[in-house]
C-alpha cells in the first residue's frame, strides 16, 4: 500500500488538501480532518481514474522532496500522509480469528446498519487504515 504526502493548510472553517503527486487532486472541508478525510477519498478515485485511462500511478514523493517541493513552489501549509487503497473490483476469502464475544459485537453492529459481517468488517478497517475516527 503506497501512502502519498499531502499538504494541508487553511485557516478556521476553510480547509483544503492537495497531493503534489497529483496534481488537479485535492479535497476540502470544515476542519483539517475534514479536508483530508474527502482529500483520501478524491485520492482513491483519481488513482482509480488514472489506472482506468491506462496511465501508472507514480512514485510517492518523499518527506524531504515534498518539503522542497513546497520551498521551489512556495506553497505553505503541513504535510500529512495518506494511504491509497485501490478498489481491486475482485473479493478474496480470509479466515481469521477473533473472540467470540467480539464477533457477537460486530455482527450485532453490521445487522443495525444493514451490512454483512464482511462489508462491516472491510468499511472498519478501511476507516482505521486511512485514520477516520
Amino acid at each position: 500500500m503506497a501512502k502519498y504526502l499531502a499538504i494541508v493548510d487553511g485557516d478556521k472553517d476553510v480547509w483544503g488538501a492537495t497531493f503534489p503527486d497529483f496534481p488537479g487532486c485535492h479535497g476540502g472541508g470544515a476542519s483539517p480532518a475534514e479536508a483530508i478525510e474527502d482529500a483520501t477519498r478524491a485520492l482513491r478515485q483519481f488513482a482509480a481514474d488514472m489506472i482506468a485511462d491506462g496511465e501508472a500511478l507514480p512514485e510517492p514523493m518523499g518527506f524531504d522532496q515534498a518539503r522542497d517541493w513546497m520551498k521551489r513552489e512556495r506553497v505553505a501549509g503541513g504535510l500529512v500522509y495518506v494511504p491509497l487503497v485501490l478498489d481491486k473490483r475482485r473479493s478474496v476469502k480470509a479466515n481469521i480469528s477473533m473472540d467470540a464475544g467480539l464477533l457477537e459485537a460486530i455482527d450485532a453492529a453490521a445487522k443495525e446498519r444493514g451490512l454483512t459481517r464482511s462489508a462491516f468488517l472491510a468499511s472498519a478497517a478501511l476507516d482505521k487504515i486511512e485514520g477516520h475516527r
